[in-house]
């Protein structure tokens, strides 16, 4: 009997511990994005304000693919914040010129507003939905590591066909499967006991970048523009 009461003490003990620190990555992940958000945002304004060149295609690829690497490998040291915000930093100012465009154009405005807001629902929806339900969406794991590389090779391919049927096939599909990836990062938060909040700040942050970007192309079919 003592061992029993022994067994579920010691049960207990690491049942909570283990809360608090799930409590704190959550906390710590969401601290962590709304401030490289915000620094993403100054540095795109600032892109947009000095007039900055848009950026080759494969530099922001190399920078997307590359950066949460080396994120990954720093990761517990304050290296690993630092990279955190060169990353998000780097990739907001690559977003000014972009901005830049879309707000040329006729309905600019109402795209960007657009774009914005679906994001920014649609993250506050599937995390909370994750979060208040606690289900494990670790079973979408493989589904969306083949998913993003076959969506990463259509859309290098039509960089060089230039197919606009293709271009919102294609950003539709990313669409849909970042937002199943945000399920599974939120899940991780919750479930990996080895989640770590600089690599889930900069896997939500990716997720985040690359859906504002394709919505930016769907809302810009929408207004017929295109």
């Amino acid at each position: 009997m003592a061992e029993e009461r022994l067994a579920r003490a010691r049960t207990g003990h690491t049942t909570v511990a283990e809360t608090i620190r799930t409590n704190q990555v959550i906390r710590n992940t969401y601290l962590l994005l709304s401030l490289t958000l915000a620094f993403s945002a100054v540095m795109a304004f600032t892109a947009m304000a000095i007039n900055a060149p848009p950026v080759h295609w494969i530099l922001m690829i190399g920078v997307l693919i590359g950066g949460p690497f080396a994120i990954h490998a720093a990761r517990n040291s304050a290296l690993g914040l630092v990279l955190t915000f060169v990353f998000t930093g780097v990739l907001g100012f690559f977003l000014g010129p972009i901005l830049s465009m879309y707000l040329g154009l006729p309905n600019g405005p109402q795209i960007v507003g657009n774009a914005f807001g679906t994001t920014a629902v649609a993250f506050v929806a599937l995390s909370g939905y994750a979060l208040t339900t606690k289900k494990d969406f670790s079973f979408l794991g493989g589904f969306l590591i083949v998913g993003l590389v076959l969506a990463l090779v259509a859309i290098v391919a039509n960089l060089f066909l230039g197919i606009p049927a293709l271009s919102l096939t294609i950003s539709a599909a990313v669409v849909l499967l970042l937002s199943a990836a945000i399920l599974y990062d939120t899940s991780r938060m919750l479930h990996d006991r080895e989640a770590n909040y600089i690599v889930m700040t900069v896997s939500l942050y990716a997720n985040l970048y690359v859906m504002f970007l394709h919505l930016l192309n769907l809302f810009y079919a929408l207004t017929g523009d295109s």
